[in-house]
């Protein structure tokens, strides 16, 4: 029978049925060799992406500008007048110009396809019989995929397997709650929301989990049919982009009023009106910054890309600003702060505390033997070996699959006697309760030759609950509320040492109800497991306070575990004993003023629920902080996507948080939160300093033309000269300010606020000084070369042409901040900065010693004197701010 896909059929069929059309086993699944021959029969499972933009697109783009517009416009002009060499000039910069346009685009374009294949999503897939991880690209149909809460759903499936599955379908039915599912058969006209023996491609795994067989994949899906009819979608532009706009209109207007007045006051000065309108031409060159926007691209998808080598995947451009505008994290616990490597402990048997150790596979107890509680170990190792879903010997992998806590249990199980194998052999899983954040219990139903089996773990007060009896040694007693007090005595003693407290229980007989079997359970013991703060936590912390971020903790752990880790950590004083416990949070729509302030004011969050995560991110939104919040489990996508920037924790996170964050870890250090901040600092720092650099060289431009428009009109500027600075003095250098490493001081400060400008008030003042100062050390060079050298009007607008060059050129070197060192700063460090240098100054001179370049940008042969002059003159910007940031630093 041949292989074929069952669009709209699968949910008519019966489990058996599907399996035979797929010819796959439900416990086997497919053979490697198979699969493989159907990867490539039916290809991968991903959408026919988008047409990419082709090559020749991106290159006919280059020209829709109106920068271009008008430099065909003084081509044309120059064709009109027969000045024939300047007409092919100007076309042969256009040509360039798109050039370099087009470069920087692909460039950017390969980093944003690097960038995505580190962010791969994986599906659990049954092949051989073994459960592997594999790239959920290469799914084929008849896989059998395995699904627990968190997974994303990899492409559309015939469920074959369920155990409380629930499944989020919002995306595709536009229905909110959670859909539980079945395997029962259903009639052929069942809509796509009622279709409950199925599972769709884009959805996401609630609760609960199951086995299905993938009956399509890619566009073959309900979600790839949806998809397929978008023929194209509109890019939005970012915050960046559209604060790079507004600049370019700011300059634009500068330019129109300029040239405005220029114009007018050669008409009333009786200037030929060729002058006129090609000096106007010249400033409206001047005035825009062609390679801002693509400058910015470049250097925001360099800036992720290092960001990834350090850990973090950065999944979208505008998350970049926002990151480095953070004022306030939140954050969890386990496998953030702390190492999320469990260790077990210390147990707590009724009448009995004591500390346990395993070393080469022997369980040592403190202070010898524990006959007393024996009985009760053995029901407690039994009980952490079943009610778990870790695996810990699995040929695939060499690491261990799961829960670190899982994980501590089956290793404590098979540290002594019996092996965890052997128990789930011994005794078969017929049923369970998956773990939520809403019951904080997880449980178990087995069969086994004895009768029917019950293990249960959870936190102690809510386990305690479902507990009516309780085991001293061999024999079982009611319990009562004095006996529960005393447990939860132990159990704060133990979370007072910064230990994570899990309470276990069982019962067994032969009628246990397989829907309610969670109820009337006997209480065993309890295990305090070590999950140690991690070594470089405390320095990270210290840096956030010195940055303005405030970090806090927010937990489903215990209180008095909460607070220990938190003092552990530095994250607050020794002395503190405030933390705000879920159950005591009112309700958002009855926070009082003072409730609110009582939680920006607090540090520690303990057993709060996923929906009070969202309610603490959306409090300290609206008090005016950019919130960043980290998660793992399916249940924080919703805080992950309310907050600023949602920061998913690659190694333990499920599909749903990776797949809503915008940023994502690919360590789960708390310390790669922070660097990515700093980066994202950095990477913001870089697109200022090189927009300040750009802006004033343009500006420097536009007061330069006006100014010998009527001081030396024979100096002014040509349009072919000034289009030459904006691609090799201006470009190359901006570039290499987008690529540096930034201010080491950048975490000192305070974070900025994403709301303002990317050049504010302080930021003109400083530009206009840095174009004023340019413009009048050209004029200076130009007035004293006519004075006192030659008044020859054409080396008098080489001068001007060699000074701008030089100043601009060495104008990027006062760039660094305000109070960094003369020699040694984030510019002087920059290795490509010197790089642009060494470039442009390598065109300066390649263009003075031919001929034929010389002609084109007119050109002649100067005197030793005038260049001496022209450097010197240019240097003067550089020493001016130079000076002017010593006597700064002296004076603070």
């Amino acid at each position: 029978m041949k292989i074929k896909y069952l669009a709209n059929d699968a949910h008519t069929l019966s489990v058996a049925e599907v399996l035979d059309i797929f010819q796959t086993n439900a416990d086997t699944g497919l053979s490697k060799v198979e699969a493989a021959k159907r990867l490539k029969e039916f290809g991968l499972n991903v959408y026919t992406s988008q047409k990419q933009k082709s090559m020749w697109l991106i290159l006919l783009e280059q020209f829709k500008s109106p920068i271009v517009y008008l430099l065909i416009f003084g081509a044309a002009v120059s064709l009109y007048f027969q000045d024939y060499i300047e007409a092919v000039a100007i076309l042969v910069v256009i040509l360039v110009n798109a050039l370099i346009g087009f470069l920087m685009e692909m460039q950017a374009r390969s980093s944003m396809n690097a960038l995505k294949e580190m962010d791969i999503i994986k599906s659990k897939v049954i092949r051989e019989g073994k459960v592997e991880e594999i790239p959920s690209e290469n799914l084929t149909l008849g896989d059998i995929i395995v699904l627990e809460a968190g997974d994303l759903i990899p492409g559309d499936g015939r469920l074959i397997v369920v155990n409380q599955l629930k499944c989020d379908e919002s995306s595709l039915t536009g229905e909110s709650l959670p859909t539980e599912k079945n395997i029962e058969q259903l009639q052929k006209d069942t809509e796509l929301g009622d279709q409950f023996n199925m599972v769709f491609k884009g959805s996401s795994v609630m609760n609960g989990n199951g086995k299905a067989i993938i009956t399509g994949i890619a566009e073959h899906t309900q979600l790839g049919t949806i998809t397929s009819l978008v023929e194209n979608s509109t890019e939005t532009a970012t915050p960046l982009d559209k604060k790079l706009n507004v600049l370019s209109k700011k300059l634009i207007w500068l330019t129109l009023i300029l040239t405005s007045i220029f114009a007018i006051t050669g008409i009333v000065q009786g200037k030929d009106w060729v002058i006129i309108i090609k000096t106007s031409i010249v400033l409206a060159i001047a005035a825009f910054p062609e390679g801002l926007p693509i400058v910015a691209t470049v250097a925001l998808a360099y800036g992720m890309l290092l960001m990834a080598k350090r850990n973090a995947i950065v999944k979208k451009l505008s998350s970049v600003e926002t990151l480095g505008s953070t004022s306030v994290i939140l954050t969890d616990k386990t496998g953030t702060l702390t190492e999320n490597k469990i260790y077990v402990e210390t147990f707590s048997f009724p009448e009995e505390n004591r500390k346990v150790s395993i070393d080469n596979n022997t369980l040592k107890f403190e202070n010898g033997a524990i006959e007393k509680s024996q009985a009760n170990f053995e029901k407690l190792r039994l009980v952490g070996a079943l009610c778990n879903d870790a695996i810990i010997k699995n040929e695939a992998k060499k690491k261990p699959q799961g829960d670190p806590i899982e994980i501590a249990l089956l290793q404590l199980a098979d540290s002594s006697g019996q092996s965890s194998e052997e128990f789930k052999k011994q005794y078969e899983r017929i049923a369970e309760v998956p773990f939520s954040a809403d019951t904080k219990i997880m449980g178990t139903l087995h069969r086994s030759s004895e009768g029917n089996f019950v293990a249960a773990k959870g936190s102690v007060e809510h386990l305690l609950e479902k507990c009516n009896k309780i085991q001293f040694g061999t024999n079982i007693k009611d319990l009562d509320e004095k006996e529960k007090n005393t447990i939860l005595e132990a159990s704060e003693k133990m979370a007072a040492d910064g230990l994570r407290v899990l309470a276990f229980s069982y019962k067994d007989g032969k009628d246990i109800d397989k829907d309610d079997f969670l109820k009337e359970l006997i209480y065993v013991g309890m295990i305090g497991f070590l999950d140690p703060p991690r070594l470089d936590i405390k320095g990270t912390i210290i840096s956030c306070r010195n940055a303005g971020i405030k970090v806090v903790m927010i937990t489903g752990d215990h209180p008095l575990t909460a607070l220990n880790i938190a003092k552990k950590v530095g994250l607050v004083e020794e002395t503190e004993q405030k933390v705000i416990v879920g159950k005591d949070l009112p309700e958002m729509k009855s926070l009082t003023t003072e409730w609110k302030k009582k939680i920006l004011s607090t540090a520690v969050f303990a057993r709060t629920t996923p929906k009070q995560k969202l309610d603490i991110a959306d409090i300290y939104q609206k008090a005016g902080n950019i919130v960043a919040m980290t998660g793992d489990g399916v249940n924080d996508a919703p805080a992950l996507k309310k907050a600023d920037v949602g920061i998913a924790m690659g190694l333990r996170g499920t599909q749903v948080a990776k797949e809503t964050a915008s940023i994502v870890l690919k360590d789960d250090k708390f310390k790669s939160i922070v660097e990515a901040i700093s980066h994202g600092r950095a990477i913001f720092q870089n697109i200022k300093k090189f927009v300040i650099y750009l802006v004033s060289c343009n500006l420097s431009e536009i007061f330069i033309v006006t100014l010998l428009g009527f001081l030396a009109p024979a100096a002014i500027l040509l349009p072919l000269q000034i289009l030459f600075l904006n691609m090799v003095t201006d470009v190359f250098p901006a570039l290499a300010l987008g690529l540096g490493k930034g201010d080491r001081t950048n975490m000192k400060k305070p974070p900025r606020s994403p709301k303002k400008d990317i050049i504010e008030n302080k930021d003109w003042i400083a530009i206009m000084i840095y174009a004023i100062t340019i413009t009048l050390s050209v004029a200076f060079a130009v007035i004293y070369c006519q004075k006192i050298i030659t008044p020859d009007n054409k080396v008098a607008n080489n001068v001007a042409f060699i000074t701008l060059a030089f100043a601009q050129l060495f104008h990027v070197f006062n760039m660094s901040s305000l109070s960094s060192k003369l020699w040694m700063n984030d510019i002087t460090k920059n290795k490509f900065v010197w790089l642009a240098v060494l470039i442009c100054t390598g065109f300066m001179v390649l263009v003075y010693i031919s001929p034929q370049m010389r002609l084109v940008l007119s050109l002649v042969e100067l005197p030793t004197k005038v260049w001496f002059v022209s450097i010197l003159a240019s240097l003067i910007p550089l020493v001016v701010v130079q000076l002017y940031k010593i006597i700064f630093s002296k004076n603070h």
